[in-house]
């Protein structure tokens, strides 16, 4: 492990436990929590957060439904009696080597209580795993929400997804893996297909025309997505520091090759058929100027956006201002994201 990563994983922790200091699970989120989604029985866990006010009595009274730390994936279809809930996929920073559900968990509660099923993952970590780990665990995040629909509640046909500086970077990564074929190639698994949920017919009866014209199945894409305070070109050419290239000598099992870096730059990944992006930045954010270089490939592919900045000369934010859950700005922020998302629905 690099100096860099080292330091990284003290000081942000060090910083993230005194914002959250105090925190607890807000009455009217419903969570369920460490599920795993993979084989690995550290890393690869997730959380289900669903909000109070949308369910029966009967789910509030399932075994389930009181549970504040629940260790099981539990049954849930069998007492979910309202509509399914639109999805938010969170993908957490932490510079590559740093972070896990539990410091995101305030966050993507708040998420739900604005009326989201808001799935909260762990995902491994570099220098100990190597790239593309956090791409393959968060494309088992999606498989396991599109086949845990029914038991959770999830509306599949309205799939958003968020990441704020190397969540948000490896978000951007995997909506090019989505959409971008020739990009995709390049990773060593395959995004999972989903079945529009508007038929009941399985793809083999489906009319031979419409399988031509490959209606169905689909590769999954994510409606949306929300990129904040974000990491997008990986170029030694456009200012990326010493520490920054020492947490990619950490991230490739070969090092940061120029290879290796041009392969993870997003703007890179981007086509016209790239998904609708709401992107952030602040006052006092040390990736600031990435914005720019997003958005600019963003606006040559005609790809729906919107930008947000917050702060001014006299209100400094400062990087990932979003997730401190006392701040009124941050509130105003994630609001913000969470209308983005509304308008594909």
């Amino acid at each position: 492990m690099s100096l860099a990563s080292d330091t990284l994983r003290r000081e942000f922790k060090k910083n993230d436990d005194i914002r959250d200091a105090g925190l607890t699970t807000p009455e009217d989120v419903r969570r369920f929590d460490d599920i795993r989604y993979g084989t690995d029985a550290d890393c690869q866990l997730l959380d289900v957060y669903r909000p109070k006010e949308n369910e029966t009595q009967d789910d509030a009274d399932s075994p389930a439904g009181n549970a504040s730390g629940g260790k099981e994936d539990t049954g849930f279809a069998e007492n979910l009696n309202d509509e399914p809930l639109p999805v938010i996929i969170s993908i957490h920073g932490g510079g590559w080597v740093y972070g896990d559900k539990e410091l995101y968990q305030y966050y993507c509660m708040s998420l739900t209580q604005r009326g989201f099923a808001v799935v909260n993952f762990t995902y491994r970590l570099a220098p100990e795993y190597k790239f593309p780990s956090c791409q393959e665990d968060t494309n088992l995040v999606v498989s396991w929400v599109l086949s845990h629909a029914q038991e959770y509640g999830f509306d599949t046909e309205h799939i958003f997804m968020v990441g704020d500086s190397a969540g948000a970077h490896a978000l951007g990564l995997y909506a090019g893996i989505c959409t971008n074929p020739e990009y995709a190639a390049l990773y060593p698994f395959t995004v999972p297909q989903v079945r529009p949920s508007h038929s009941e017919l399985s793809w083999a009866n489906r009319p031979a025309v419409e399988r031509s014209e490959g209606a169905f199945p689909q590769i999954f894409r994510p409606t949306a997505i929300a990129l904040n305070c974000g990491a997008y070109w990986m170029d030694e050419e456009v200012g990326m520091d010493s520490q920054t290239m020492e947490l990619m000598n950490d991230l490739f099992a070969d090092g940061a090759t120029k290879e290796n870096l041009e392969k993870i730059c997003v703007p890179k990944t981007i086509t016209e058929n790239y998904v609708p992006t709401y992107f952030m930045t602040c006052t006092g954010d040390f990736l600031q100027s990435q914005a720019a270089l997003l958005y600019s490939r963003l606006m040559e592919c005609q790809v729906p956006c919107e930008f947000q900045f917050y702060g001014d000369k006299d209100h400094e934010l400062g990087h990932v201002f979003h997730l401190n859950m006392r701040s009124e700005i941050a509130a105003t922020c994630n609001d913000a994201q969470c209308e983005f998302f509304r308008k594909f629905m």
